[in-house]
C-alpha cells in the first residue's frame, strides 16, 4: 500500500508476511457498511422499509468489524513496528480513529435491538475517539515532519469524528457529555475545513490515489446535523445550516461525478461511502421532522445510490483482494 493508500499491482510487492502490511485504513470499510446499515435502519423507520436489508447488514457490519479487530491484533502482536511507522504516517494516522468511529457506528446500530451492548459499545468508542483526538491533535501540535501537502480530508476522522458520539449517545448517557463531543467536533470541523480548503484551492491537487476523501467533506455538517438534532429534538434555523451545507457538498461533488469515475479503485474509494450514508440518513431524518414529501424523495434516491456504491465497492474490494493487491508493501 502506497503513502496514499493505494492498492499496489502484484508485481511491485515485495516477498514479506501480508499481515505486516495489512492497513489501518481497511477501518474505512466497515464505517461504510455500518453507515449503510443506519441508512436502511432509517428507512424503515421513516419511510416504511422492509426490515430485513437492515437487520442483516447490522450483522455483516459487526462480523466484519470483529473480523479486521482481530486480524488488526495480530498484526500489533507479531509486527509492532509496522504498526508504529502507520502511527508516524502523516496520513495513515488519521485512519486509526476509524477504529473507534466502527464502534459508535455498530453501538447506534444496535441501539434499539440490543440496548444494553449498544451503551457498553459506545462508552469503549467515546473513550477510545477521545483518546485518538488527543493523541491525534498532541502529534499535530508538536509535529516535525508535517506539511501543508500532507492535509486532505481525512485530518477530519480523528477530531471531527466527536459529532458522532452524540447521535446514540443522546439515550445511553448524560446529554453533558453528548454536548462535550459535539463541541469538539463542530468547532474543530471549521477549523480542519478552512486549513484542508487553503490546501485545496492554493496548492497542488489531490492525488489520485487520495482524491475519494474529498467526499469526508460531506461528512461533518451531515452528522453534525443528525447530532444536533438528537440533542435538541427539533430541526431549528441552524439545524437546516448543517444540512444545506452537506447537502451542497454532496451537489458540488455530484458534479464531478466523472473525475470519480475515471479514478483507479484504492482503499481510500471507501471515502465515499460513509459520508454519502451520513447525507442519505439526514435527509431521511429532514423527512421525519415534516419536511414532506421532496425529503423522502429524495432520501429514497440516495440510498439508492449509496447501495449502489457500496455493492460496487465490496465487488472491487474482494477482486483486489483475489488479484493480491491489497495487503502488500509500498
Amino acid at each position: 500500500m502506497s503513502v496514499e493508500l493505494s492498492a499496489v499491482p502484484p508485481a511491485d510487492a515485495a516477498s514479506g508476511s501480508r499481515l505486516a502490511h495489512f492497513p489501518v485504513a481497511l477501518f474505512s470499510t466497515v464505517m461504510g457498511m455500518a453507515g449503510l446499515t443506519l441508512a436502511w435502519l432509517k428507512a424503515q423507520h421513516v419511510g416504511g422499509a422492509p426490515g430485513l436489508p437492515g437487520e442483516l447488514l447490522r450483522w455483516v457490519a459487526s462480523g466484519l468489524y470483529l473480523f479486521l479487530l482481530a486480524v488488526y491484533a495480530l498484526k500489533i502482536v507479531r509486527h509492532p513496528g509496522e504498526v508504529a511507522a502507520e502511527r508516524r504516517h502523516p496520513v495513515r494516522l488519521n485512519f486509526f480513529p476509524a477504529i473507534s468511529i466502527g464502534l459508535l457506528l455498530l453501538a447506534t446500530a444496535w441501539a434499539a435491538a440490543a440496548p444494553g451492548a449498544a451503551q457498553w459499545m459506545w462508552g469503549v468508542g467515546a473513550a477510545m475517539h477521545l483518546a485518538f483526538t488527543l493523541w491525534a491533535m498532541g502529534s499535530w501540535i508538536h509535529h516535525t515532519h508535517y506539511d501543508i501537502k500532507h492535509a486532505n480530508p481525512a485530518w477530519f476522522i480523528p477530531v471531527v469524528g466527536n459529532i458522532l458520539v452524540p447521535v446514540a449517545g443522546v439515550k445511553l448517557a448524560p446529554a453533558d457529555i453528548s454536548w462535550f463531543f459535539f463541541s469538539i467536533g463542530l468547532v474543530f470541523w471549521l477549523v480542519l475545513m478552512t486549513i484542508v480548503l487553503y490546501r485545496l484551492f492554493f496548492h497542488e491537487p489531490l492525488p489520485a490515489r487520495l482524491t475519494p476523501t474529498l467526499f469526508i467533506l460531506i461528512a461533518p455538517p451531515a452528522v453534525g446535523f443528525l447530532s444536533y438534532v438528537a440533542l435538541t429534538d427539533s430541526v431549528d434555523p441552524f439545524a437546516r445550516v448543517l444540512y444545506f451545507v452537506a447537502l451542497f457538498l454532496t451537489l458540488l461533488l455530484a458534479s464531478n461525478a466523472l473525475r470519480f469515475f475515471r479514478l483507479p479503485f484504492f482503499i481510500s474509494a471507501w471515502a465515499y461511502s460513509f459520508p454519502l450514508a451520513a447525507m442519505t440518513i439526514a435527509t431521511f431524518e429532514m423527512a421525519a421532522h415534516g419536511g414532506g414529501a421532496f425529503y423522502l424523495n429524495l432520501g429514497w434516491a440516495l440510498i439508492s445510490v449509496l447501495s449502489a456504491v457500496v455493492a460496487l465497492l465490496v465487488a472491487k474490494t474482494v477482486l483486489a483482494a483475489l488479484q493480491g493487491r491489497i495487503c502488500v508493501p509500498e
